[in-house]
């Protein structure tokens, strides 16, 4: 038997379908893959790199996995993933624990990687081409059986200046539509029920290999897949939100009415300095557009405070725009100033604590406002997926068609019959908890 291996996946979704790649690579090569590091002879943490939480992350990971090592209970530590390809140089010489480093582009030889990592007796490092990173290929799914991530693109070329994704992960990149049609297909074989679409901009698909925009296209065929209930949309570009994705929304049933839209920001100025198109009237036209073709869509998005040169002014617009918006889900974070990005270098660098406090008022801001949506949801029948069940209180735990999976509310379920996990039930919503449902199903 192949030695045994544990596989840390940090990061964002688009990560994790990366490991899933990458697990499946190695239980097929022979290795027993472990749900613990204790007793592996590696671990291989897949990092992320995109801002300071996400590198502390890793780094306090990496450092753990060190001193399982020095236990003995782990043989070697493998780095691979953003964080590794961004910071070539500093994986191996700052960070005595690891014993070898790759970036995405190895991730294609995955199998050979380990095998000469758990047999040389020296550091090792790789680091192809970003472009080498396969995007399709069979994968061994982390998530529930009744739902799957499906990334149908890889890279990004938007430039936002706070962002260090495409120096990271280098240009977008589509998969072609039979490509990714044929892995729906198998996904819904094995049982999926709900695909959720993913890339760095989801609105882009296709713009690169077909020279248009095509994700309507894309949604149609999907649509086609007889098995598939639910398909959601994650990572939506504003400027990209055209009639025609609106209307194959509006037409196909299949497709939620749910849009997430980071907009990062309202105000026009601090827009541009993002190198983002837009301003509060454009922002608000485009959502108002959006609800006139979607009357009962859920709209998500994330801002960014204190972004170089985000004075009062600006924050106070970002408020107000929240205010008058009224978004179902939002999320907010304090800028994160990242070296080798344009916005590193501009002027009127906010502090870190007034960046944070805006943070966190937005958020308050933002609580108030779903609190008062979720409670008009009470007396509604919603459609909902079953996740688990608590036997200690004797309910389930499911999520509505509103919520994406680790990402957005539950709803916390009574019924008078036995449900299992991946079933689709109509449930009356009863009551709201903080930002949580209660419902029962509606028989």
């Amino acid at each position: 038997m192949k030695e045994k291996i544990a596989f840390i996946s940090l990061g964002c979704p688009k990560n994790l379908v990366d490991s899933e790649l990458m697990i499946e690579k190695l239980a097929a090569a022979g290795y027993e893959m472990l749900d613990s590091p204790l007793g592996a002879d590696a671990v291989i943490i897949n990092t992320c790199g995109f801002i300071e939480a996400a590198k502390q992350e890793a780094i306090d990971t990496i450092l753990e996995m060190g001193q399982y090592k020095e236990d003995g209970e782990v043989k070697k530590i493998i780095v691979i993933g953003c964080m590794a390809e961004r910071y070539k140089e500093e994986i191996l010489n700052e960070m005595p624990e690891v014993d070898a480093a790759a970036g995405i582009g190895n991730n294609r030889n995955i199998v050979e990687f380990v095998e000469e990592a758990l047999s040389s007796g020296e550091k090792t490092a790789v680091f192809p081409p970003k472009t080498d990173l396969p995007l399709e290929g069979a994968r061994a799914l982390a998530t529930p059986p009744h739902w799957a991530y499906l990334k149908i693109a890889d890279g990004c070329s938007n430039c936002c200046t706070y962002c260090a994704i495409p120096m990271i992960r280098g240009p977008f990149r589509s998969r072609s539509i039979e490509s990714v049609v044929a892995e729906a297909e198998s996904l819904v074989a094995s049982g999926a029920r709900e695909l959720i679409l993913i890339a760095q901009d989801t609105t882009r698909y296709g713009e690169d290999l077909y020279g248009r925009l095509m994700l309507p296209e894309l949604l149609r065929k999907l649509c086609e897949i007889e098995d598939l209930r639910w398909i959601r949309l994650l990572y939506c570009y504003p400027d990209r939100i055209t009639d025609e994705l609106l209307e194959t929304i509006k037409s196909n049933e299949k497709i939620l009415h749910y849009i997430d839209l980071p907009l990062q920001h309202a105000d026009g100025r601090v827009l541009d300095a993002m190198n983002r198109c837009g301003n509060r009237k454009s922002l608000t036209e485009l959502i108002e557009k959006i609800r006139a073709a979607l009357p009962d869509v859920i709209l998500r998005t994330t801002l960014i405070t204190g972004f170089p040169g985000e004075d009062e002014a600006a924050f106070t617009t970002l408020s107000e725009f929240i205010d008058e918006i009224s978004f179902d889900r939002l999320g907010c974070f304090a800028y994160s100033r990242e070296e080798g990005t344009p916005a590193a270098d501009l002027p009127d660098q906010v502090d870190a604590e007034t960046a944070q406090r805006r943070a966190d008022v937005l958020m308050e801001q933002q609580y108030d406002i779903m609190t008062d949506l979720q409670r008009d949801m009470i007396g509604q029948v919603v459609e909902c997926v079953i996740e688990d069940y608590d036997g200690y209180t004797d309910s389930y735990t499911g999520r509505t068609w509103m919520d994406a999976p680790e990402i957005d509310s539950v709803i916390h379920i009574v019924s008078r019959r036995p449900l299992d996990t991946g079933d689709f039930v109509n449930v009356e919503i009863t009551d709201v908890n903080d930002y949580d449902f209660i419902g029962e199903v509606d028989d």
